[in-house]
């Protein structure tokens, strides 16, 4: 438990000192967020009111992920407890993912558009760090292989569970990705839904037997550094934010987030836990195939936070009963 204690804590102090620092550094270093200019013509009510967040500072994702790693180790020392391989293969793959989005992020900002990464590339990039935790997690942490609701189900994937840790992943990853389109959004859901692991991963410790999950502990301590490291990013990140956490933050936040699954054995739970993602992709999925089939849209924009937006609502009104409604999923 001081473990748990200690690795939050170090994460919110480091978060909430360490982000007005590089929003400094990052207005100097000219890292400003670019918006869509597909809005324009299509969506010029939105396309308006974002114009004025042009030049916040991005890539903000490094901080807090850079809060939560050292938080970890920081905790271990104080409690002299030794590194695990669990908790090592969940961080991997959230600075894994943060990789890959960084390199998005710097594209953006070095050529000054909102694109960054080409769809080939932001996967191939997803593929390889979902394989490589894949094979850490079962061979080096011994991560169960088999399907999961909240502990095992009787059948195992064998080789597919690579297959079926890098679904979860880029799923995971862009769900997160395409929530992060209003201030705080994103961060305050995952907030939440890190909390919720925390429990589920002390929890777990402390019945062992009945979940065969390995080192849940530390799994715990993993989730609380995050939870404080969220928490602190979140003060400068809500609206009006000061800083976004671009894809750096959301590809890792969500690589973190199926990285806590498959460790935890709750794949199958994660479609509930983390139903606000959910329901932000489900949204453009649909959108997409109307409009393909149909030719007509069903909302007035995705992801589904933006069509509430155009339907009149305040931004910090959408982004606050979306965080009651992430709450309640949870």
């Amino acid at each position: 438990m001081r473990g748990i204690l200690v690795g939050a804590a170090v994460a919110f102090a480091l978060s909430i000192v360490g982000t007005p620092i590089a929003i400094r550094l990052f207005r100097a270093w000219g890292w400003g967020q670019r918006i869509r200019e597909d809005w324009a013509g299509d969506h010029p009510q939105a396309h308006h009111a974002h114009l004025e967040k042009m030049g916040t500072p991005t890539a903000g994702g490094v901080v807090f992920i850079t809060a939560m790693v050292v938080a970890y180790f920081a905790s271990r020392l104080a409690t002299t407890s030794a590194v695990s391989a669990s908790a090592l293969s969940v961080l991997g793959a959230t600075v894994g993912m943060a990789i890959v989005g960084f390199v998005d992020d710097q594209i953006k900002i070095r050529r000054q558009r909102s694109l960054g990464l080409n769809k080939t590339a932001k996967v191939l990039g997803q593929v390889a760090v979902a394989v490589g935790f894949g094979f850490a997690a079962v061979h080096y942490a011994g991560a169960s292989t088999f399907l999961s609701f909240i502990r095992e189900s009787g059948l195992d994937l064998g080789i597919f569970f690579y297959v079926w840790v890098l679904i979860i992943m880029a799923a995971s990853a862009n769900g997160v990705n395409l929530t992060d389109g209003l201030d705080g959004l994103a961060s305050g859901s995952m907030a939440l839904v890190m909390a919720a692991y925390v429990v589920i991963a002390f929890w777990q410790a402390r019945n062992p037997n009945f979940y065969d999950v390995k080192e849940g502990l530390e799994l715990a301590v993993v989730a609380a550094s995050a939870l404080g490291a969220i928490a602190g990013f979140l003060w400068w990140n809500a609206a009006p934010a000061k800083i976004f956490m671009g894809d750096t933050g959301s590809l890792a936040l969500g690589g973190l987030l199926a990285a806590m699954a498959i460790m935890t054995n709750t794949h199958l739970l994660l479609i509930v836990i983390g139903g606000l993602f959910v329901l932000e992709t489900t949204s453009v999925v649909v959108q997409v195939i109307s409009f393909r089939v149909f030719g007509r849209r069903v909302f007035r924009m995705a992801p589904i936070h933006h069509h509430f937006e155009l339907s009149g609502w305040p931004e910090f009104t959408v982004i606050v009963r979306f965080w009651i409604l992430c709450g309640l999923i949870v």
